[in-house]
């Protein structure tokens, strides 16, 4: 990282991000050409878990390419420079990384990777999956062989 004052090494601070941000913007690439697409998702594990339609462009991309990278940002809050235009800024902190794109078909599976899913964003409340839901969704994870995280203006 260019800027290393700004880096983050602490991997439980790190995880706290994961577990607190909402989107994720996974990059894929289709034969040399970047591809981009925000997500839901959630993270445990070292990995993160994402669920979609059956079909579409990045199922077709991950099928043929798994490598992945990531990004998930927190806390953005524009700073405000008055009428000099190089004093204004924005605040953020955020997690970059890269990893592995598998599909989960095992039913057992898909329904812990979508308790983790939910778990991002209802903090715990105990959810039903019903059997057509899960059979409905395509479930992806994507196991983190390297992360990193800046924070500016924190």
């Amino acid at each position: 990282m260019r800027r290393s004052e700004k880096e983050v090494k602490d991997i439980h601070e790190i995880e706290s991000i994961l577990k607190r941000a909402n989107i994720c913007r996974i990059g894929l690439c289709d034969d040399n050409i970047p591809y981009v697409v925000p997500m839901n998702y959630g993270y445990r594990d070292n990995s993160l878990y994402l669920h979609s339609a059956k079909e579409g462009r990045k199922i077709d991309i991950i099928r043929e390419n798994p490598n992945v990278c990531f990004e998930v940002e927190t806390d953005t809050e524009l700073v405000e420079g008055g009428d000099i235009a190089c004093k204004w800024g924005m605040k953020f902190i955020s997690v970059i990384g890269y990893g592995k794109a598998r599909i989960i078909d095992d039913r057992n599976q898909k329904k812990k990777a979508l308790g983790i899913f939910m778990d991002q964003y209802t903090k715990g409340k105990e959810l039903i999956f019903q059997d057509k839901e899960i059979d409905a969704v395509l479930v992806i994870e994507i196991v983190i062989d390297d992360i990193s995280c800046k924070k500016s203006g924190y």
